[in-house]
Formats: C-alpha cells, structure tokens, sequence
C-alpha cells in the first residue's frame, strides 16, 4: 500500500509539472503561433479560390517527409497528403492531395477545394463508411526559415466517394500538437502523445483522446495503471480486439539552459478497454513484455498494419551525439509484431524463387533452352545501377553508384553466386531513411519518401518501393530517385528576410526543375575503373585525388579535412572490393 500511495503522489507531482509546462509553452508560443496564423490564413485564401474537383494525372510527388500514405479501402489506390521538404535555406510545406494507382504504377494529383492548411508531422486514419473517410488530425506549420512553428488541433475529413474535404469542429479534443499517433478503433479514433514546440520550450505528451465516429464529439481518457512516458513518433496499432499497442518513440528533456537530453524510448504498452468501444468505457494501461527479437533503439521509424496479426515498423534513425555534431545511424530494415504470440522478429527477405531453383540446379542447368527466359527477366540487358551505403569509422553514412553494362556483368556474376545474390539485393533495397511514409494494400507494404543525412546535409526523397509480406521475397522499385540529383543551398543570412508566400508554396516546382537540370547536366556518373590485377593500396593511391573530390562535394566545403579523406577511402574501398 505504500509504494502504491508514493507511485499515486509521485503521478500527481508529474502532472502538476506538466501543467505548469504547458502554461510556459503556451505564452511564449502564442506570440509565435500568431505570427504564423497570417501566413496560414494568406494560403487559405488561395485555397478558396479552387471551386471544383480536378483530378490530372501527373509525375510522381517532389520529394517529402512526414506525409500519410493511407490506403483505400475500397480501390486499389494509394493516398498521399501533405509533408515537408528542406532545401538547406527554405523549409516547404504541402497540402496537395495525390493518389496513387497500384494497377496502373501512376500518379494522378486531386485539387478539392477549401482543403486543410499545409502541414506536416500530422496523423491520418481511414474508415470505410460511406465508399471511405480519411480522417486528419493536427500537425504542424513551420515558417520558412524553420525557426517558428504552429501546431493544428484541428479536426478533418476528406470524403472520398465524394471528394470533399469537411472540418469537424468538436470541443474538447487535444491540444495542439505534432508527432502524436492516431488510430481508428472499432467507431473511434484514438489520439496519444506528441510534442508541442516553440522557439525556446517544448512539451511532450502521454495523454489519451478518443473521437467518437457516431456522435462526432471528443472525450478525454484516463487510463488506470501505469501508461507510458510523454513521448511523440510511437508506434502505436490496434488489435482485432479492440486494444491498443504502444511501443517505442522519442522525447527530449531539459538538463540545464541551452542543453537538451534525447530519449530513445523501447518499452511498451497495452491500452486496453473492458466494453464494447463506447465513451464511458473504463481503460487501463499495462506493461507488455514481449519476446523475440526486438528493433534496436531508433526514433524516425515508420509504421504500418501487416496482414496475420501484425504490426510492423520500418527504418529510422539512431542518433549518436559528439562534440560538435550529431551523427546518425540510418535503417533500412522491417521488424514485425505478433500481435497475438506478444513476439517481436525483424523481416528477413527470402530471395525471387526462381534465383533459389537456379542455385539448385547448378550452372549446367543455366544453360538450357528453358532457362534463358529466366535469365532475362532477372537480368536488364540495359545498364545496371548499383547504389552502395558506404560507412566510414566515424559514422557518416555516404550513399555511391555503380553503373555496369549488363550482358558483360551477368556472365562474371554467374560464376559466383555470392557476388550474384549481393548485386540483386542491392539493386532492390530501399536505402536506409526515417520519416518514410507507408501503407499496406493487398497485404504488399510500399514506402515511399523520407530522409537521410550525410554530415549537415539532407536529402529527402520521392522514391517508391514495395515488398510482399506474404512472400517476402524481395523489395520491387515502383518510383526510382537519384538523391544526388537534388538541389542543396547553403545556409545564407541575407536569404531570411526573403519573401515568405513565394519560399512556402514553390518549392515542388523549384525541386522538380532543379532534379531535371541535374541530371541533364551529370548523366550517368563513371567511377575510375579497377585495373586487371591491381592491389587495394595501388588502386588508392592511383586515384585517391578522384574520391575526396567526391566526398567533398557531397559533404560540402565546411566539412573537416580528415572527415573528409576517411570517407574518401571508405569509398574506394567499397567500389574496389565490388569491382575485383
């Protein structure tokens, strides 16, 4: 009884404090926030300029993250809305609405008027009623230098047999918030967490709201036992049941003026309901322990629902803070979630079978009459690219290319099944990213977008990848990116004061005409070939010159000599062992 009475205390003192946070967050962001407030109101009113539904197929989205993808429920489509991209200068928001068509491979953007604002970081869930609902909830607006941000407590539906967008204006929800999670369970959605920032403070959140779909009103939850810690960017699904999962995410706190301590949190939770999803039903947290293999602590992580009872989470980021900087260890990897054994396990592809039959039946039976339509379907008579994750000691993550000539190649990688089985995964893998964007149709998971990093550089992407997780056999490129080809502008004092409307709402055209200069202007890039018989150390000192330059221009002119150089090698290293 004791400890039970401290623990009640110990909540109550915590609650008090978060209180009195959120007051402080809220005076010094409201200044802010009113700042913002104009800028979203001017887009708005551009927004209600558009009096009908046009829907024009078109190339891929610009590059973003921190979108939704969300499936249909009814057709085979693909539901893309807003996220945000950062040229180095300039951050964009967007609150375009794109559908992708699975059957089709194609893109079509749909223009509906009077649409939410721009945003990213924000939360969508879809229903079936009514030929489909997709549902959005919060995110948040950041002003072009990213120093200043507003976040949405907003309520949304998009309709979309009818294609119209409705606000739902409901007392009682959530604060405002960015990070947070969302899930429709049985005729609710159910909100948890997030964080809420200004220029100088922050605050995280553990608090629990549920919508109900019927009555259309917001109540606030509370949860007996113990619940996780105020944390955003969660993994958070629902069971056949009825109940919750929460595991995972990331949060930060005040050591003393000025320095900031990251959480990576890996616990995890069951929210659970003891009636049938109605508003005055008692919840209850407890602590789950499952077993498995479990993900390596990561924060950026994507999340979907996978077919069998499962949850599976995909990429992220781990952080590693030094003196100066912060490096961070990019994954490119899936673990799944039983949710009925309470079984973590990562997602390991199994290979196309008909490589597996190859293997089996040996070289001799590559030869036969019958094989040759194999080979071909497995093998581009085109050029193959090839792109490498290359790892220097310190932990910068530098991403190279590999053009070979098809025919010539296939004949080298026959006779080694090894270097064969290491070029047909590179050739599929997504590279490594956090903040991706994904859905699952038909029991295929596809990602699209997110970011990395190499040293103060990002590169966010627009590619689109999918996998069968029936299968698991192996990853198929659906929306191919160059990274290298997008535009990088170094951070200028003089480009602050710069006009706002004009930075926020052009960025996919300037991204979209900057990717297509640079490929025009850099074409297929050609490494310096590896000579018959020529030993690492020859190779390196032959054309070392040739790779800092590389690294240089990837890393920009600020980066550290030394840093430099050991990318360089790391590098030619890889391209070396790949060539011999």
């Amino acid at each position: 009884m004791g400890k039970k009475g401290k623990r009640e205390k110990k909540g109550k003192g915590a609650e008090k404090t978060a209180a009195k946070m959120e007051k402080k967050v809220s005076r010094r962001a409201k200044k802010e926030e009113e700042d913002l407030e104009a800028l979203i109101a001017e887009f708005q009113s551009l927004d209600a300029k558009k009096t009908q539904v046009i829907e024009s197929s078109c190339p891929p989205p610009s590059p973003r993250l921190n979108g939704s993808l969300s499936a249909h429920p009814e057709k085979d489509e693909l539901i893309l809305f807003g996220g945000e991209y950062f040229n180095g200068q300039k951050t964009y928001l967007y609150n375009e609405l794109y559908v992708y068509n699975i059957r089709k491979n194609s893109w079509s953007k749909v223009e509906i008027p009077n649409p939410p604002p721009r945003r990213c970081a924000h939360q969508a869930a879809v229903v079936p009623t009514a030929g489909g609902q997709l549902w959005v909830f919060g995110g948040e607006f950041a002003s072009p230098n990213g120093e200043q941000f507003y976040h949405y407590k907003d309520l949304w539906v998009l309709h979309l047999a009818t294609k119209t967008w409705e606000q739902i204006k409901a007392s009682g929800g959530p604060s405002g918030r960015s990070g947070h999670r969302m899930v429709a369970c049985k005729r609710q959605l159910i909100v948890f967490g997030g964080f809420h920032e200004s220029a100088r403070d922050y605050i995280y959140y553990n608090d629990v709201y549920a919508f109900n779909l019927d009555s259309f009103t917001w109540s606030k939850l509370v949860p007996s036992g113990i619940g996780p810690a105020p944390r955003s960017g969660c993994q958070m699904a629902t069971t056949p049941e009825g109940s919750i999962i929460i595991y995972g995410g990331y949060s930060k706190q005040r050591i003393k003026k000025d320095v900031d301590k990251g959480t990576l949190h890996t616990d995890m939770f069951l929210l659970k309901t003891e009636g049938a999803g109605k508003e005055e039903d008692k919840w209850a947290w407890s602590r789950l322990n499952p077993s498995g293999v479990k993900p390596t602590p990561r924060s950026g992580f994507s999340v979907a629902i996978g077919p069998n009872n499962r949850s599976l989470l995909f990429g992220g980021v781990h952080d590693e803070e030094e003196e100066e900087s912060i490096e961070g260890d990019f994954f490119n990897d899936i673990y799944f979630y039983d949710m009925g054994k309470n079984r973590w396990f990562p997602g390991q592809l199994k290979g196309p079978k008909s490589e597996k039959r190859k293997r089996r039946r040996g070289r001799q039976a590559e030869a036969e009459g019958d094989e040759d339509e194999d080979t071909e379907n497995q093998h581009p008579q085109g050029p193959v690219e090839i792109v490498k994750e290359v790892v220097a000691e310190d932990g910068t993550v530098m991403t190279i290319k590999q053009v070979i000539s098809g025919p010539a190649e296939e004949k080298e990688r026959s006779e080694s099944e090894e270097e064969e089985d290491g070029a047909l995964s590179q050739q599929v893998e997504p590279c490594p990213r956090s903040n991706a964007m994904l859905a699952v149709k038909h029991g295929i998971l596809y990602v699209y977008g997110g970011m990395f990093e190499v040293g103060d550089r990002q590169f966010t992407l627009s590619d689109l990848y999918s996998v069968d997780l029936h299968k698991m056999e192996e990853w198929k490129v659906l929306v191919e990116m160059d990274p290298k080809a997008q535009e990088w502008l170094e951070e200028s004092e003089s480009d602050e004061e710069e006009d706002d409307t004009e930075g926020a709402e052009g960025g996919e055209e300037e991204e979209e005409s900057s990717e297509e200069e640079s490929e025009d202007e850099g074409g297929e890039e050609q490494h310096p070939s590896v000579q018959p018989d020529e030993k690492h150390e020859d190779y390196l000192s032959r054309t070392e010159q040739y790779w800092i330059k590389l690294a240089r221009s990837n890393m920009g002119p600020d980066a550290k000599e030394k840093k430099v150089v050991k990318v360089a090698h790391a590098m030619a290293k890889t391209f070396y062992e790949d060539s011999v």
